[in-house]
Parts: C-alpha cells; sequence; structure tokens
C-alpha cells in the first residue's frame, strides 16, 4: 500500500508542475518549472565541483565513501535540471558509502543528440583514465539520465570498453518515440507528464535524429551484453511501460534484470526521500543491488566484454 505522503507528493506535483508544463512551448520555461525545490545537503557531505576529462560536474563525497564510484546522470528531459538539482540522490549515495560523480552533460536544444552522449562517454573515459576500476564502477540516472546510463554502456559495448559493474535506472526514458501503451493510458493519472506532449519535447533533443535511433531510445538497441540492470518506475507514470518493456527486452537478451513497479508514486520519487517513504526504500534497494554488484571479484558485464571482444579479434 502506498504512504499517505506519496498520494500528496502526487497531488502537490499535479498542481504545481504538470498543469503548468502541459502547455508550455518555450523550454526556457519548461527548465525553471522542472527545477526541484532547494534542497539542504547534509553536512557530512562536501561538493567538489570540478571536470572529469574536461566535462564539468562535481564530485558528491562524504567521509563513509569507499571506493566505489557511482556515475549519475540527471534526468530533465535532455534539456533541463543539473547535477544540483539532484542532489537529494546523490547526497544520499555519498552517505552510504559511494563517492559519487555527477556531471553537467550539455543540454538541448543548444546542444542536441547526441552531446549528451558523447559527453557521457567522455567522462566515463576519464574515470578509467583517473584509476578507477569498472569492477568497482556503477552507473545510475533518472528519467533522460535512466536512457543515457543505457546509451553510454552502449557505446562502450561497441567499442570493447570495459562496462561499469552494474546499472540502476529509475523511471528510464528509453523511447523517444513515445511508443508505450502507458503514454496514453497513464495521461491523465501521471503526476508530471501529459502523454501528448512527450514525442514533441523529445525533438528538443533529437533535432532530426531519428526517434528509433539506439543510442537515442535505448528500447531499439541490441541489449545483449549490459552488466546487471535494477529498474524501478511508478505503476501511473506515461513512462512506465519504457520500463516494463526494457526489462522484458533485456531480460530476453540474457540481461539480469529486477524491475520493480511502485504503485501511486510520482515520476523519480526518489528526489524526495526526505519527504517520501518509498524513496528511502527505493534508494535502499538500489544501494544494496549496487553494492552486491560493485563488490564482485569478477562482474558478468566484464566477462562478457573480454569474451566478444577476443571473438571479434580472433576473425
Amino acid at each position: 500500500m502506498a504512504s499517505l505522503q506519496a498520494h500528496i507528493a502526487v497531488w502537490i506535483i499535479k498542481w504545481r508542475v504538470k498543469r503548468r508544463l502541459k502547455n508550455c512551448r518555450d523550454h526556457r520555461l519548461a527548465r525553471q518549472i522542472l527545477r526541484p525545490a532547494p534542497y539542504r545537503v547534509p553536512e557530512t557531505v562536501r561538493i567538489t565541483k570540478t571536470e572529469v576529462n574536461g566535462i564539468p560536474g562535481e564530485w558528491v563525497e562524504s567521509q563513509s565513501s569507499a571506493q566505489s564510484v557511482l556515475l549519475y546522470l540527471h534526468g530533465g528531459g535532455y534539456f533541463g535540471c543539473s547535477a544540483e538539482t539532484h542532489h537529494p540522490i546523490t547526497a544520499w549515495f555519498a552517505v552510504h558509502g559511494f563517492r559519487v560523480f555527477a556531471p553537467n552533460y550539455r543540454l538541448a536544444p543548444e546542444y542536441p543528440f547526441p552531446a549528451a552522449v558523447d559527453d557521457a562517454v567522455a567522462v566515463y573515459h576519464g574515470l578509467l583514465a583517473e584509476g578507477h576500476s569498472p569492477q568497482r564502477l556503477a552507473v545510475a540516472g533518472d528519467s533522460a539520465g535512466g536512457g543515457l546510463a543505457l546509451s553510454l554502456m552502449l557505446v562502450l559495448r561497441a567499442a570493447c570498453t570495459a562496462l561499469p559493474a552494474a546499472a540502476a535506472l529509475f523511471s528510464p526514458w528509453t523511447d523517444l518515440a513515445a511508443t508505450g501503451e502507458s503514454v496514453r493510458s497513464n495521461a491523465s493519472r501521471c503526476a508530471i507528464f501529459h502523454g501528448p506532449a512527450i514525442a514533441p519535447t523529445a525533438r528538443l533533443y533529437l533535432g532530426n535524429a531519428d526517434p528509433r535511433n539506439p543510442l537515442a531510445s535505448p528500447l531499439y538497441a541490441d541489449l545483449d551484453g549490459l552488466p546487471p540492470l535494477l529498474i524501478h518506475v511508478g505503476a501511473d507514470e506515461t513512462l512506465r511501460d519504457d520500463s516494463t518493456r526494457l526489462a522484458e527486452k533485456a531480460r530476453a537478451a540474457g540481461v539480469s534484470v529486477e524491475l520493480k513497479v511502485w504503485p501511486v508514486v510520482p515520476h523519480v520519487w526518489q528526489l524526495a526521500p526526505h519527504k517520501i517513504p518509498e524513496a528511502r526504500q527505493s534508494l535502499r534497494e538500489t544501494d544494496e543491488f549496487l553494492r552486491k554488484h560493485t563488490a564482485a571479484e569478477d562482474p558478468a558485464s566484464v566477462r562478457w566484454v573480454q569474451h566478444a571482444c577476443g571473438l571479434r579479434q580472433s576473425t
């Protein structure tokens, strides 16, 4: 049963966000609407603004941060939000033992596809160059950032680069063509998005690119060889089927997937761990998942890349 706080959050977000986004045609105004309320970072968390391989961002760490690194890719439709807006998530992981790097990848429409993908790839290579082992490196992201995390891994796999040990995806946007049934069936229930606006909004990022390009919409990709995935999504989200169809396709490709569909909660409810019990529970489950896989001696993703690239080089 969903918490009272989750029900209240849906009502508030529908009033403060969805109502204003529905008829918004200016991406600059939409950026302001999507920006969450200010969040007070815990005093135990240290934030260091820096660059990794030329891409600006910030390290989010605490005294309990260990050797495992989490590359966190923020959501925001590829046109909004930032590392700063997602402090509730990145600070939570820092408090619970991860060194988190959150890049400020380039945003659309000023920098359309594939700029965000290029930046994510550059950061990953930069982390490896700094000496971070892929066995102790995980990737996570929400909404557009969840789709971007998948796109990043597709590029790495194609280049025979060691993949991260695991990936966690919160309500990932995987189908920019907006073909999921939930885009229509959840149009009124979703706390944030008006279903008919999803495909037009995607054009801010896509420009003239095909919305079914696998690096823009990973749902259309060959998912073979990806590392273990954790996917959390809300039952009432317009993007619900971006997650459920992704999980089905990944499992068919032999990928280990943990999918959980949560009742009532709004899109990327993990941004409110200080307010919504389900946010804390989702983050706790994600922490356990990522910790388990980054502690493995021989992650399946590393074995797969070594095998596949060895076969490629021998032919």
